[in-house]
């Protein structure tokens, strides 16, 4: 199964559980408060056949609007908040840049984008996987450093829960907004991704394991 494949599965339980969940507590603050469906819909506007639709799980296309209205009609007020999960969707920028690295490898090392985390139950997926020069490297594409730290975290994270993986690189497009991020940065990040460009590369170009975490401008 694809990434995109687990992302759409992914969206459409979280869909389901979330009305779900809405339904059954509009249903029992209804009932607690004594309201019929047509009282509780004329309150905000809802009619009662919409009213009992949503309560069955059979509105179809259900919309903020609506479960805002049908929530405040029985005393109800609905919070939406978002957290981090899986890794985000890679634009076109991204594939790029991991195109302009994987044109530097050896024609020996194997690749492969959108790779999923072995062993974890999340949708988790690395950019890019290399491997048949001697280890298994993750490549994580980053276009704009915004936060070199949460990407260092986030990278090491997948790291220490992917066994299959020795080693990440970090490839980062080759811009002067990024030099200048890694320019202040680097020092803090040189235990973690001990390895620059030219080390790198070196050893990627030639088929050899680099035998570090590294950080590629390019």
């Amino acid at each position: 199964m694809s990434s995109r494949d687990r992302r759409l599965d992914r969206a459409i339980a979280l869909a389901d559980e979330i009305e779900k969940a809405a339904r059954t507590e509009f249903r029992l603050a209804r009932k607690a408060s004594g309201l019929s469906r047509a009282d509780a819909g004329a309150a905000v506007g809802v009619s009662a056949s919409q009213v009992d639709r949503f309560e069955r799980g059979q509105l179809q296309d259900l919309r903020i609007d609506q479960l805002c209205r049908l929530s405040l009609a029985v005393g109800l007020v609905p919070n939406v908040r978002f957290y981090p999960d899986a890794d985000p969707v890679r634009d076109i920028a991204q594939i790029r840049l991991l195109g302009r690295l994987s044109d530097r490898l050896a024609t020996t090392i194997r690749w492969r984008t959108e790779v999923p985390l072995v062993g974890v139950t999340d949708a988790r997926a690395w950019d890019a996987v290399g491997d048949g020069h001697g280890c298994v490297d993750a490549f994580e594409a980053e276009t704009r450093l915004a936060d070199l730290q949460a990407v260092e975290r986030r990278s090491l994270r997948k790291l220490r829960d992917d066994p299959t993986v020795q080693h990440v690189v970090l490839v980062v497009a080759d811009t002067r907004a990024n030099r200048r991020v890694l320019a202040i940065a680097r020092g803090a990040l040189i235990g973690n991704f001990p390895l620059d460009t030219r080390a790198a590369l070196a050893n990627l170009s030639a088929g050899r394991c680099p035998g570090a975490n590294a950080i590629v401008l390019i």
